[in-house]
């Protein structure tokens, strides 16, 4: 279903809709796919989520919600280095949840580093938020920002006492945008259960969690967030009902949703919802900036 909705909206040259382990051994790959400028993937995160099973789900098999193979999450990002490792491009780019800095995670980060060296790349990684990037919502990532090694010793740099680096500038500093300034209220109106809490709302409340406690002394509904017209949006989920306008009993509409991700308005979502499309991507906006400091400190001098 993704692969259908990406293929309609960016008619790509060459997709492929398989295990990307089958994909790293495939013979026939195009002679193109050894010149890429870019490499960029994400490889699913939910097993790093502050808000997941973390270590729990470490090492574990899972099936994707798109029907694909049964696969241990966790060990998706080495695969990928691997067909970085046998595609060479002169940039790769990994992109992950904020999790996979923090706690135990810490050990993937060091494998990473390990496996990037022994696939032929100098390795950094920055934590960014994308509302500092021109992108309406408070989303961290961390990328992983990857140039080959015959490429990279053209930039290298004294970065701290104890390591040299390819230098790039990844700071970013651009005024946020407000919910106000893209606010519609055409969505949905909210259900029942969720329209009572709203009603007892109080103005500075963070969510329907304070109305529920009120209610009825239990803690509850911590991810049913509300947005204020004053303030930058929340982190954008896969779920409906997790940013609720302060102002009105609705869920986000589709322009909205579409804004707050910097989808453009006419995306083709298909029978996809845009929360679960638009959560599940790096804004493009986002990426956009990544790519394009990429192009400026790298690929313009080479």
């Amino acid at each position: 279903r993704m692969m259908k909705c990406y293929e309609t909206n960016h008619h790509p040259q060459y997709s492929y809709l398989e295990d990307i382990r089958d994909l790293v051994k495939r013979n026939n790959l195009p002679e193109e796919l050894y010149h890429l400028d870019i490499l960029d993937g994400s490889p699913p995160c939910s097993t790093f989520s502050m808000s997941g099973l973390r270590e729990d789900a470490w090492g574990k098999e899972k099936k994707f919600k798109e029907g694909q193979k049964t696969q241990v999450l966790d060990t998706l990002f080495f695969d990928f280095i691997a067909l970085a490792k046998r595609l060479k491009p002169k940039v790769v780019i990994a992109e992950n949840v904020k999790g996979l800095l923090l706690g135990n995670a810490i050990d993937y980060v060091r494998r990473i580093y390990k496996d990037f060296e022994e696939a032929g790349y100098y390795c950094q990684h920055f934590l960014l938020d994308a509302s500092k990037m021109g992108v309406p919502q408070k989303r961290e990532r961390v990328f992983f920002i990857c140039i080959r090694h015959d490429l990279g010793v053209h930039f290298l740099k004294v970065s701290d006492l104890f390591n040299v680096e390819p230098y790039i500038d990844m700071e970013f500093n651009e005024s946020e945008i407000y919910y106000g300034e893209y606010a519609d209220y055409k969505g949905k109106p909210i259900g029942v259960k969720m329209r009572k809490l709203f009603e007892q709302r109080v103005a500075g409340d963070i969510a329907l969690a304070e109305a529920y406690k009120k209610q009825t002394g239990k803690r509850g509904f911590f991810n049913q967030q509300y947005l204020y017209e004053n303030k930058v949006s929340y982190t954008l989920t896969t779920h409906a009902d997790s940013i609720i306008p302060f102002k009105q009993p609705i869920y986000l509409s589709r322009s909205e949703v579409c804004n707050i991700s910097t989808f453009p308005q006419d995306y083709h979502f298909l029978n996809q919802s845009p929360h679960y499309i638009c959560g599940m991507s790096v804004p493009p906006v986002m990426m956009a900036h990544v790519a394009s400091r990429i192009w400026k400190y790298w690929l313009s001098k080479l």
